[in-house]
């Protein structure tokens, strides 16, 4: 039976196992557990010597895999089910979300060297419009992707004006995302809410809008990289769906996925700062409320270890769903009793204060305080569109409305 090496940045931290049924299992390597630098690559995985079953597994695993649409693809094109979440690891798992590679065996992780394949403009503009028919660069030569979420994606290495993809070991620096031809003005949207959150003091990516070929494209920095020695270091991250234990079609409460009172539970318990987390992850929900996303699942909120610490990522995916009319106003996690993204005032967010235990002066203050940012730098913000179709009008009007209604 084969099996698969799990590997953090070089080093080998496990094995994972699978049976004739397709249920995994991980077993962290002696070598590793004998490490003083050891560290768990999941909050739901421990250091330990006994084997975690399929239930324990799983989560973080198929966590790093992508979902919907572009997953059926990629099985499609490796001739695989869309259910083997360990053919699937096996076949694209060499560069994942964070540090992480799932590698078979006999097949070790090349040195960490820069060995790249630059990309002229026409170059990329095909690979970009081949995208939606095969995700990821599925089964093209030399090429091992894997990045959890339903949209399209494409991990590339930046430097300068050059766009190049990584081969071999070589970490991606940035992530290419572009815009779905069902969400038009998907990537206006996205980069304008991020420079809204970064203008009021969110952490947040670096982004740039470009279009290649003709697409609109968002070029996402990746938080789970930094400069280090003679090139790029890869930063282990898992999501919060991940460190909860819930499977990725579990992301939204709704489904049984995580609540925002198990979000606040697991920050205070696994954060290296839980009270600024917490904080940070207070002004999170409310920031997406204000810019009327409630599509803001446990995927797209998560952990990064470094330097010996857990902290909140910087926030992504801010997106506002409201200016699509057709889209559900069903929030992705509850706030108090509130599950609509439209019925949401200030005693939705106390009752959540309650559940929390946290102390409803603190959260009242950090309405209060967004509200007043993010109204005024609304307005301000100095951001140019790549059309005219006058999508960012829209969600500026949005935005001071729904600041007007939470401040009450």
């Amino acid at each position: 039976m084969s099996v698969l090496n799990v590997y953090l940045n070089s080093q080998r931290v496990g094995v994972l196992d699978h049976d004739s049924a397709g249920m995994m299992s991980f077993t962290y390597a002696d070598e590793w557990l004998k490490q003083e630098a050891a560290m768990p690559i999941s909050r739901m995985l421990p250091l330990s010597s006994e084997t975690y079953d399929n239930k324990h597994s799983r989560p973080f695993f198929a966590g790093v895999l992508p979902e919907e649409g572009p997953r059926a693809i990629i099985a499609r094109i490796l001739g695989i089910s869309e259910g083997n979440d360990f053919a699937m690891l096996e076949r694209i798992g060499g560069e994942c979300a964070g540090a992480v590679s799932v590698l078979p065996e006999g097949v070790e992780p090349a040195p960490l060297e820069k060995h790249i394949r630059v990309l002229d403009k026409n170059e990329l503009a095909a690979i970009v419009e081949e995208l939606p028919r095969r995700p990821l660069m599925a089964g093209t030569e030399g090429v091992r992707l894997s990045l959890a979420g339903a949209q399209d994606k494409l991990p590339v290495v930046i430097e300068g004006n050059g766009i190049a993809l990584p081969l071999g070991n070589t970490p991606s620096t940035h992530i290419i995302k572009p815009e779905p031809e069902r969400f038009p003005g998907l990537v206006e949207n996205e980069a304008f809410c991020m420079a809204l959150a970064r203008s009021v003091g969110i952490s947040v990516p670096d982004t740039e809008m470009r279009l290649i070929g003709g697409k609109p494209s968002i070029i996402v920095t990746r938080y789970d990289r930094k400069p280090g020695g003679d090139g790029i270091i890869r930063l282990h991250q898992e999501d919060f769906c991940q460190a909860l234990g819930c499977p990725p079609e579990r992301k939204y409460q709704q489904e049984g996925g995580p609540t925002v009172r198990s979000c606040i539970g697991l920050l205070r318990e696994w954060s290296s700062a839980p009270v600024l987390d917490i904080a940070a992850f207070v002004d999170a929900l409310i920031l997406n409320v204000l810019i009327g996303n409630a599509d803001a699942h446990s995927k797209n909120y998560s952990i990064v270890y470094a330097d010996d610490s857990r902290r909140l990522a910087p926030l992504y995916d801010l997106v506002c769903t409201l200016v699509w009319p057709d889209l559900s106003k069903r929030l992705a996690m509850n706030i108090g009793h509130a599950k609509i993204i439209n019925d949401l005032n200030p005693a939705h967010f106390k009752k959540m204060a309650e559940e929390c235990e946290l102390g409803w002066p603190m959260v009242r203050e950090r309405i209060q305080n967004l509200v007043g940012k993010v109204f005024d730098a609304v307005g301000d913000l100095k951001f140019a569109p790549l059309s005219a179709d006058g999508v960012t009008d829209r969600i500026r009007e949005l935005i001071q409305q729904r600041c007007r209604k939470l401040q009450g």
